[in-house]
C-alpha cells in the first residue's frame, strides 16, 4: 500500500498532467515558469478540495463501474500518437499506468460525489423558465439578419486591366447582366468574382449589422428581396449585392427556448449547491478547529 504522501504525490501529477491541458492546451514539461505555477496553484487548491470530499459520507456510497475509469482512461491514450509518448508524458509527469488509473478513479469518484450533492437540487420548471425569459427579454432579441451574394472587382491601379476606370467597366457590365437575369448572379459571381467567396457563387451567408464593411452596410440592409444593389465602393473595390433572404427583427418566442433555459437553470442550480456544499465544508474545518 502506499504511504498517504505518495498518494498526495500522484494526485498532484495527475492533477498537473490534467490541468496543463486544460487550462494551457500543453503538456506539463511545455509550461512556461508562469503556467506552471498557475498549474500548480489550482491543483494544489483542487487537491485540498478533493481530499475534504472524499473524506465525507457522500462520498463513502459512491461506487464506480470499472468501464467509467476504462472509458476516462482511454480517453487520455486517444490524446497521444503511440503508448510510447503516452509513458514518456506519464514518466515526466511522475506517473504510471497504474498510478494514472487509480488517479482517474479517485477523480471520477470526486465528480460523482458532485453530481450526487447537486442532485439534491429542484428540477427547475416551466414557470421558472417563463420568468427567466420575461426578466431577461433582452437576450432572446433577435436582430434582423439577411443573407446577402456579392460580386467583388478589386481595383490596382499598377495591374493593367484593373485599374479603376477597367474595374468599374467590369461591374457595371455585370451588374447590367445580372439585372437582366438575377438568377444568373451566382453563374457571374463564380466567373468574375476576386473575392474567395466565388466559389460559393459569391454567397457571404446570413450577416447581421456591424459584420459588413461600413460602406457596404446601408446598401446591404436597404435591399429589397431578391433585387441587385447599385454599384458600391469598399476598400476591397467596387461590389455589387444580391439580397437572397430577409429574416426581420424579432424575439424569439418563449416555448422555442424553453427547454433551453431550463438546462441553463438547472446546470447554474447545480453549480450553486456544489460550491454552497464545498464553503460549508471548509466551514465545518474551521468551526472545529476553533473548538479544539
Amino acid at each position: 500500500m502506499k504511504s498517504p504522501e505518495r498518494n498526495n504525490s500522484d494526485t498532484h501529477a495527475y492533477l498537473v498532467l490534467k490541468l496543463a491541458q486544460e487550462l494551457f492546451r500543453k503538456s506539463p514539461t511545455a509550461l512556461t515558469a508562469e503556467e506552471r505555477a498557475r498549474v500548480d496553484q489550482v491543483a494544489r487548491r483542487q487537491r485540498e478540495i478533493e481530499r475534504r470530499i472524499l473524506a465525507t459520507p457522500e462520498a463513502a456510497g459512491v461506487h464506480l463501474p470499472s468501464a467509467s475509469v476504462d472509458t476516462a482512461l482511454a480517453d487520455i491514450r486517444s490524446r497521444y500518437a503511440s503508448r510510447e509518448e503516452l509513458a514518456a508524458a506519464l514518466d515526466a509527469a511522475g506517473l504510471d499506468l497504474i498510478s494514472l488509473r487509480a488517479s482517474i478513479e479517485r477523480d471520477l469518484r470526486f465528480e460523482a460525489v458532485l453530481e450526487r450533492v447537486s442532485a439534491r437540487t429542484p428540477t427547475p420548471s416551466d414557470i421558472d423558465a417563463e420568468i427567466f425569459y420575461l426578466m431577461h427579454r433582452d437576450r432572446f432579441h433577435r436582430p434582423e439578419n439577411r443573407t446577402l451574394r456579392h460580386i467583388l472587382i478589386t481595383i490596382d491601379d499598377t495591374a493593367p486591366g484593373s485599374e479603376r476606370t477597367a474595374a468599374y467597366r467590369t461591374i457595371a457590365a455585370i451588374r447590367a447582366r445580372v439585372i437582366a437575369t438575377p438568377s444568373r448572379f451566382a453563374d457571374e459571381a463564380l466567373r468574375y468574382s476576386q473575392c474567395p467567396s466565388a466559389v460559393e457563387g459569391g454567397l457571404l451567408g446570413t450577416v447581421r449589422r456591424g459584420q459588413l464593411f461600413a460602406e457596404l452596410e446601408p446598401t446591404a440592409f436597404a435591399l429589397p428581396l431578391g433585387e441587385v444593389s447599385d454599384i458600391v465602393e469598399s476598400p476591397m473595390g467596387f461590389h455589387i449585392l444580391h439580397c437572397v433572404a430577409i429574416e426581420d427583427d424579432s424575439v424569439i418566442p418563449f416555448v422555442a427556448v424553453r427547454e433551453k433555459i431550463r438546462t441553463a437553470l438547472a446546470e447554474s442550480q447545480r453549480a450553486r449547491a456544489q460550491k454552497a456544499w464545498i464553503r460549508q465544508l471548509f466551514a465545518d474545518d474551521q468551526t472545529s478547529a476553533r473548538a479544539a
